[in-house]
């Protein structure tokens, strides 16, 4: 019964919208949703006094003698006090007036006159000349054919639940703009039920429109405690968006008098200086640079360093840590990059939280969550009290990357099992000294030597183990049908291969020994940091389409051609023009490693990458370099073997592990190639060990180029063997 319930309430809410969204016309949904939000927040409180004024001037039983037009009676309700010309009813009788704007500017200041907690929050926009009064009117109408504000819908919360989804939709619209002052519903729900908040003091110092408050309230009522045993606080340096909590507080019965707003933000003006919390609650703003740095060096906030002037994640962190109570929880959202970032005093904040046992839990979120940034998100779940966990010692990473169902085209969601499954996962580990917190590909439990031996790198996927992957068959009946297929039905490619053995008859053989897994003891694979084996990174160029003077011809790979480059189905690929001074710093060479980084589509992930042969080169017969859409790796070869590295990034992305490290500002993705070299870690086995099989890769790398008819065949044997040689098998 509940199911049905909550279907049909979805459905009324996407009705609203659809109806209340077509009223739009040529309004941008940021100047829209204060004239609809404003509407229905105002038919709200209009039907929570008609109801009341019912009840007082019925005079029975409690209300006996009552003065309906006694604003300390409704006071004394909770209910705010709406004056004759301000009540719904009259709105609507006047509904159809071309002066409706200003009769509903004017019910907004009456009801502000009359209620002072109100005083500068609801919105005047109603008279402006670019909102219809026709369509006004029919807005008016549509909102007034469903009582929001009667008990009976207060207490299902149908009006909370729309002015929620109405916030969403707007956020939606908006894209990056919306996510100033909206979370996403899941995120919020798994922030709350990870914390816990029963009881105690609930701080959000940038709170948005309240999502945190709201869902901390409903938590302790679905879970049969007591409203009044939490108090809010909150602060927010945008005067729309605060009006908009205010609103959204109010609905809900919230007392948002904590609610504070002033334009200077926490960081220069803090309105709770002096709280101490037992829960923090926060989606604070990404890398934000002008957050007034240099003007609060030596903050008594900053306890375990003073954060860069240039982005304020660590400013905010300090910031929630210092408002804690001693026995404080809080759970934050935050940017991936503030978990791996290398500058030199975010990695020292980093080691002191950690070294101060102040980090509870770390979880990687998927992506498209958000509506303002597609690049890694975490929640850290930072403890004061950290001795109460059997694991003080300990801190849980849980990577949910996998987790949350595709709602819209661009939108995820993480759904209630999600939820569970994190939130179940971070309780368990508190509690139960002896289970065993590492699941493959979901979550780990890290000691903090183990972190320490990382750099104090936070990142959950530095941690938890790769899933391990279950074969139908050996390998090595893989390696023996493709090697009889080529000898059946390639002559020319058998030729070649003979060639690469000087007994033909243990070809087959050679190969699966060096493709057989249980030849090898990974124990002795040293886990590196990707970014200690680049040697440099180049940048492209496009180049001049016409000959300049001292310009040479070049050819210009761009990501289009990157999948190309095996097939040498290259002849698509640009001639351009570049002086001979920039061609020899950008010039391609053997062993290079072109990046994709700019591009991509719904379907094709950035990061694809195309491995440089003295082979290509020679096809070209010009210089080659890459377009200014990609950057070039060079590697370290005394530390690396760059066929090894190519293969494992080819096993990085088809695993989507680099679309992790994609951003989308605009129309087109952008490959974040510097966090990815910073947070990921490659397993290097002993040089010997991979240079002898990155030999037998690299020979038939070279037999994949030399017959491109055959080169996909080859290549899927290629990946498969670098596949198995790189993860534990099952069989």
């Amino acid at each position: 019964m509940p199911k049905k319930q909550e279907v049909q309430a979805e459905s009324l809410e996407k009705q609203l919208w659809k109806s209340a969204d077509k009223l739009r016309k040529n309004i941008d949904a940021a100047e829209y949703k204060h004239v609809v939000l404003g509407l229905i927040f105002l038919k709200y409180i209009s039907d929570a006094f008609e109801e009341l004024y019912a009840k007082l001037q019925a005079g029975e039983g409690e209300f006996a003698g009552a003065d309906p037009e006694d604003k300390d009676e409704y006071k004394a309700e909770n209910v705010f006090f709406v004056p004759a010309d301000a009540r719904w009813a009259h709105l609507q009788a006047h509904a159809k007036q071309p002066t409706i704007g200003k009769t509903v500017d004017e019910a907004m200041d009456a009801i502000e006159k009359e209620n002072s907690s109100l005083k500068g929050v609801l919105p005047k926009v109603y008279a402006r000349q670019n909102l219809d009064p026709t369509s006004l009117g029919e807005l008016i109408d549509l909102i007034g054919n469903i009582a929001l504000g009667d008990a009976k819908s207060r207490s299902a919360d149908v009006l909370g639940h729309v002015f929620e989804y109405f916030l969403g939709e707007f956020a939606l619209a908006e894209g990056k703009k919306g996510g100033q002052f909206y979370t996403p519903r899941s995120v919020v729900e798994l922030l709350v039920e990870m914390l816990e908040p029963y009881k105690g003091r609930v701080l959000d110092p940038c709170c948005g429109s309240g999502g945190m408050f709201v869902q901390s309230e409903e938590f302790v009522s679905e879970h049969q405690g007591k409203i009044n045993d939490i108090s809010i606080y909150g602060q927010e340096s945008n005067q729309t968006t605060w009006r908009l909590a205010k609103m959204n507080l109010a609905i809900r019965g919230i007392d948002s008098s904590q609610g504070k707003w002033n334009n200077e933000g926490s960081f220069l003006n803090d309105a709770h200086k002096d709280l101490k919390a037992d829960y923090i609650i926060a989606n604070p703003p990404f890398n934000v640079s002008d957050w007034s740095g240099d003007l609060l060096r030596k903050d008594g906030r900053w306890q375990y360093g003073t954060p860069p002037t240039g982005n304020a994640n660590y400013a905010w962190i300090q910031h929630f840590l210092y408002h804690l109570s001693p026995k404080g929880v809080a759970g934050i959202v935050m940017h991936g990059g503030a978990a791996s970032n290398k500058g030199l005093s975010e990695s020292a904040i980093r080691q002191n939280i950690a070294d101060f046992n102040l980090i509870d839990c770390i979880v990687a979120l998927p992506t498209q969550l958000f509506f303002n940034t597609t690049l890694p998100v975490h929640l850290w779940i930072l403890n004061r009290n950290k001795t109460s966990n059997v694991r003080s010692e300990e801190i849980l990473m849980i990577d949910a990357y996998n987790l949350g169902t595709m709602v819209e085209s661009t939108q995820r969601r993480l759904m209630p099992p999600d939820i569970a499954k994190i939130s179940e996962t971070y309780h368990s580990w508190k509690s139960d000294k002896n289970g065993s917190f590492n699941i493959p590909g979901f979550c780990k439990s890290v000691s903090k030597g183990m972190i320490k031996d990382k750099c104090y790198i936070m990142s959950p996927n530095r941690y938890i183990d790769r899933i391990r992957k279950v074969r139908d068959k050996p390998f090595v009946e893989d390696v023996k049908d493709l090697l009889e297929m080529l000898e059946l039905h390639l002559p020319k490619i058998s030729q070649e291969t003979k060639k690469l053995s000087s007994n033909s008859d243990n070809f087959s053989l050679d190969y699966h020994q060096i493709f057989d897994v249980s030849n090898y003891d990974k124990s002795q694979w040293k886990p590196t940091e990707l970014r200690e084996i680049v040697n440099s990174i180049i940048s492209g160029a496009w180049g001049n389409a016409q000959p300049k003077r001292n310009n040479i011809p070049v050819k210009v790979l761009r990501g289009t051609d990157l999948p190309n480059i095996p097939l040498f189905n290259l002849h698509k690929t640009p001639t351009r023009y570049l002086s001979e001074e920039k061609v020899s710093a950008i010039q391609l060479v053997e062993g290079d490693i072109v990046v994709e980084m700019s591009g991509g589509s719904k379907d094709q992930p950035t990061g694809r990458i195309g491995f440089i042969t003295m082979e290509l080169l020679e096809y070209f017969e010009i210089p080659v370099v890459c377009s200014n859409f990609c950057k070039v790796i060079r590697l370290s070869e005394e530390d690396v073997n760059p066929y090894w590295f190519y293969h494992y990034w080819l096993l990085s992305y088809k695993d989507g592990l680099t679309s992790r490290y994609e951003n989308q500002p605009s129309g087109i993705k952008n490959f974040q190639l510097d966090e990815y070299l910073d947070s990921e870690i490659i397993f290097l086995p002993p040089d010997p060990i991979q240079d002898k099989i990155s030999e037998k890769l690299k020979s038939l790398f070279k037999l994949r180029n030399q017959f491109n008819y055959f080169s996909n065949r080859l290549n899927e044997a290629m990946f498969k063997a670098f596949e198995n040689i790189y993860y534990d098998f099952d069989k």
